[in-house]
């Protein structure tokens, strides 16, 4: 049986970016998190400890999003380990960085990178 918990949509503002411009302004981002995980005895128990709280996920998302990075794959590097280092009951791990209306010659309405294991 495969047990999952993703945490999707998680809406940052940051200022990342290789521009001058970005460093000042900033964006909009979002951060998605897919882990794959045994919850069997937290659904029996109803007992958080024995699941991955996703409150912690959040919060280590939005740490690591509020450090300034040129690159967003940089951003989702760190996101990725520390989720990683957090969890030992994590069987695989996704996430997902993207960031919404970047600075192109071009309509884009998002770019994204994503580290998956």
């Amino acid at each position: 049986m495969t047990h999952e918990i993703n945490i999707e949509g998680i809406k940052l503002y940051a200022y990342h970016g290789c521009l001058e411009e970005e460093a000042r302004i900033g964006a909009h981002y979002i951060v998605d998190v897919y882990m794959t995980t045994d919850f069997s005895e937290a659904a029996k128990t109803d007992d958080l400890t024995k699941t991955l709280d996703y409150c912690t996920v959040y919060e280590i998302s939005k740490a690591e999003m509020a450090i300034r990075s040129k690159l967003i794959e940089q951003v989702c590097e760190r996101i990725h380990k520390k989720i990683r280092k957090e969890f030992s009951a994590l069987k695989s791990l996704e996430v997902k960085v993207t960031k919404l209306l970047p600075p192109m010659n071009g309509d884009v309405e998002r770019v994204s990178v994503v580290i998956k294991d």
